[in-house]
C-alpha cells in the first residue's frame, strides 16, 4: 500500500469519527493512530527511541 493510499485512509477514518462521534473521539482516535504509527516504526526499527529521548532533553547529536 502506498503512503498516499494510507493518509487518504486514515484522513477518511479520522473525518467519519468527527462526523458520527464528535470531536472529542476524533481526537481519541487520532492520538491512538499516532501511538500506533509510532510503535510501527519502532518495531521496524525505523525510529530511534534513545535518540528521540535525547532531542526532547535537548541533547544534540551528530550522528
Amino acid at each position: 500500500m502506498s503512503a498516499t493510499t494510507t493518509g487518504a485512509a486514515a484522513g477518511a477514518v479520522l473525518a467519519l469519527t468527527w462526523v458520527v462521534l464528535g470531536f472529542w473521539a476524533f481526537l481519541l482516535v487520532a492520538v491512538a493512530m499516532l501511538i500506533g504509527a509510532a510503535a510501527g516504526r519502532v518495531a521496524d526499527g525505523r525510529l530511534d527511541v534513545r535518540a528521540l529521548a535525547d532531542a526532547f532533553r535537548g541533547r544534540r547529536s551528530s550522528s
